[in-house]
């Protein structure tokens, strides 16, 4: 795969000199960097190849990947500044006159976050699937042991879906976590699997510095045989160290979640205060990013997978707190307030 990718990054590298115009260009670029382009068909195949193999080829990938953005960029460049030649020798223009600023569209920095989170998790073996945002209450609830009268549904808030059987049940809702897609990835992929599942989630809530009724979560699962906690740990300081930098600190506390057995909370250091305290971290110097465990033999069961056999871990993270923690933001409402001059530092 290493030599398909070099193979690959030469094809490229010599179509993109015979490029002489933009609209070859972004055809170059769909068909090499786009979302079905060969490159990322190689990341997403990365959980097909043996362990020893998997990290070369996902650095492999990723060199590959920055060395053609950066390509397309310095192209990008030149052929933009032949096209302004061309104009000013046919219609007479000043080139070295001012130009008219235009608006550049970016991402918005939630959804690079997504994208990165994503990337991390891909050059460890991962894939990435995404499931129904309107879910039906078996998958959110009953099949990861929260039965209708178990008291964690009290803290979802749950927002029902109008509609309703004939005994009078309402069986859908917005779901309430990326959690309700764990039991569906079990249902269809045969172990071993390593999935990360992005996504929207909804919860009847006021809004506050660290809370918003629509929000994003990125669930994980791995399913194989002889999967420990050491394991779950190991990849969840790994993601730590990648995106928040090797010198952040990281706290693992017991916690307590239905669908899993043993449970346990990751927290961050908080960036705003250094781990001082403040209103961000409610003056606890830390900030809990994700909840995680080993998946509950039950949960194993109902996806028809012998616990004896089998054993898996499983982690949810809040992508919105991310960036609040990378770059010491304090409210998370200034994600979606729409002012251009918080959206444009990134």
């Amino acid at each position: 795969m290493l030599q398909e990718l070099e193979e690959l990054k030469l094809n490229a590298l010599r179509e993109l000199d015979a490029i002489n115009n933009l609209k070859e260009l972004e055809s170059w670029r769909v068909r090499y960097l786009g979302r079905k382009s060969e490159l990322t068909r190689v990341l997403r195949s990365l959980a097909t190849l043996p362990l020893a193999e998997r990290k070369a080829v996902g650095a492999g990938a990723n060199e590959v990947k920055a060395k053609l953005e950066d390509s397309l960029e310095q192209k990008e460049q030149v052929l933009r500044g032949v096209q302004l030649a061309a104009s000013a020798e046919e219609g007479g223009i000043d080139i070295t006159l001012p130009g008219h600023p235009f608006p550049t569209g970016r991402l918005h920095p939630i959804t690079q976050t997504i994208y990165e989170i994503c990337d991390i998790f891909t050059s460890m073996g991962f894939q990435v699937v995404e499931g129904p945002e309107v879910e039906w209450d078996y998958y959110n609830f009953e099949a990861l042991n929260i039965p209708e009268e178990h008291p964690a549904r009290d803290t979802m808030s749950t927002l029902w879906v109008d509609f309703e059987t004939d005994s009078g049940e309402r069986p859908m809702l917005l779901r309430t976590h990326t959690t309700s897609m764990q039991l569906r990835v079990m249902e269809k992929m045969p172990p071993p699997l390593r999935v990360v599942i992005p996504g929207r989630v909804y919860r009847y809530e006021a809004s506050d510095a660290t809370h918003t009724p629509m929000f994003h979560q990125i669930d994980g699962l791995a399913v194989g045989k002889g999967i420990t906690m050491a394991d779950l740990k190991g990849t969840l300081y790994e993601f730590a160290r990648r995106f928040f930098g090797e010198d952040r600190k990281v706290r693992f506390r017991c916690d307590y979640f239905p669908f899993v057995e043993p449970g346990a909370e990751m927290a961050i250091e908080c960036s705003v205060c250094g781990g001082k305290g403040c209103r961000l971290c409610g003056n606890t110097g830390w900030i809990e990013i994700l909840g995680a465990g080993m998946t509950h033999p039950q949960v194993l069961q109902r996806a028809g997978l012998d616990p004896e056999v089998y054993s898996g871990f499983a982690f949810g993270m809040g992508i919105d707190r991310m960036p609040m923690l990378r770059y010491g933001i304090d409210d998370i409402r200034l994600f979606y307030s729409s002012d251009l001059r918080f959206l444009r530092q990134f």
